[in-house]
């Protein structure tokens, strides 16, 4: 909980740099794209060193407030000590590659993710399994990826051939463009504490359900990140596309690129709301043979199934919005999200139990994507909004 509140709020002001430098790219604009993109390293030096001391600091305060229980403390410790040790190379990679998606190279990130990946395994099968150093081998072999992925995105950056090269006797801040960075990031960073947090509080009321749906709850996280990274995913694309010809000044193209990502949207999600009504029962069996447990993954799976197109959506409208530089009403529709999720939670789940977390979920989908739509409109048909 504490790593992914901390990644994600870093992640959203990456999404900050990587809106700013796709509209200069697309403007091709060199000298405020250098200055962007160097801004934003420094940036990130600064952060990684402000995150990775007050983490190190405050780990263990933490987890007492967080009332872990007092045999995993130690541990917990030992690897949120080591964890934020390194946040310097878990910032560079999630900044870069912000960077080298904004310019269109989103294939090299994830080789990059991939190899690191399966290093990974290694190395935690090396550390843990040949030299028996438990916490500490699983510690130590995330952070040494975390330090081959940045150093190879770093890499690319430094030897492109474009104008978004990176070099290090350029490196300083620029106040205008660390200001419009944080303007777009800020907000984004904000919405993903707060869906975090939000989580948090849903698990407090799926914990009152049972053991079960505590059980069941922790199974749908793990499924449910799959069908969210491909969102994401497709999102980042939205975000590149929208800021390169926002910069352009071309508005039909943006027009033309959200309307084709609501149809693509559609299509992508066929497979996988299929998926989630017809094949419950096999997605779930890969992580417990339960069949109280797989019973209530099935209902919310048929939910959430059914109702998976207005997630789409959502992604390709908020990011529209983003990729424009208009960050205030997409961060409005995190909060009106997440206040959707946890009201509808209390409301329901007396009732409907863990269905009415699942009802929760879609309703809060559907009252953002619907939020977030208006505002899009809104914001074409505003000329002033198109350089």
């Amino acid at each position: 909980m504490i790593v992914n509140l901390i990644v994600g709020f870093f992640v959203g002001l990456c999404s900050g740099a990587s809106v700013v430098i796709s509209q200069f790219y697309g403007a091709k604009d060199h000298k405020n794209l250098k200055k962007a993109l160097h801004t934003s390293m420094i940036f990130c030096l600064a952060a990684s060193i402000i995150v990775g001391t007050a983490g190190f600091i405050l780990a263990e305060p933490i987890l007492h407030l967080m009332k872990t229980p007092a045999e995993v403390i130690p541990d917990s410790v030992l690897y949120l000590h080591i964890y934020f040790a390194g946040t310097f190379f878990n910032l560079v990679y999630n900044m870069v590659s912000s960077i080298l998606r904004a310019v269109g190279d989103s294939k090299r990130p994830l080789y990059v993710l991939i190899i690191t990946c399966l290093l990974n395994i290694l190395l935690d099968v090396v550390f843990v399994v040949i030299f028996h150093m438990g916490v500490l081998g699983v510690a130590l072999a995330t952070v040494s990826c975390q330090a081959v992925s940045a150093i190879l995105v770093t890499w690319f950056l430094m030897r492109a051939e474009d104008i978004y090269r990176l070099e290090f006797h350029e490196i300083r801040f620029d106040l205008r463009s660390l200001g419009a960075v944080l303007r777009i990031g800020l907000p984004a960073g904000l919405e993903s504490v707060m869906y975090n947090i939000a989580n948090l509080t849903i698990q407090i009321f799926v914990n009152e359900l049972g053991t079960d749906t505590v059980a069941a709850w922790g199974t749908m996280g793990k499924i449910d990140a799959v069908f969210w990274m491909v969102c994401n995913a497709f999102a980042i694309s939205i975000t590149t596309f929208v800021g390169q010809n926002y910069g352009a000044g071309k508005k039909e193209r943006i027009r033309t690129g959200i309307r084709e990502g609501v149809i693509l949207t559609i299509l992508i999600n066929i497979p996988l709301a299929l998926m989630l009504l017809c094949i419950p029962e096999f997605l779930t069996s890969f992580m417990l043979n339960d069949a109280s447990i797989i019973s209530y993954t099935r209902d919310f799976l048929a939910v959430t199934g059914i109702c998976l197109f207005p997630l789409g959506w959502l992604f390709v409208f908020r990011n529209g919005c983003q990729g424009m530089g208009h960050t205030f009403v997409p961060m409005l529709s995190g909060v009106l999200e997440v206040s959707l999720r946890v009201v509808m939670v209390k409301l329901l789940t007396p009732y409907l139990a863990f269905r009415g977390v699942a009802l929760a979920e879609v309703s809060a989908w559907i009252g953002a994507w619907i939020m977030l739509m208006i505002t899009y409109w809104i914001y074409q048909e505003r000329t002033d909004s198109f350089r």
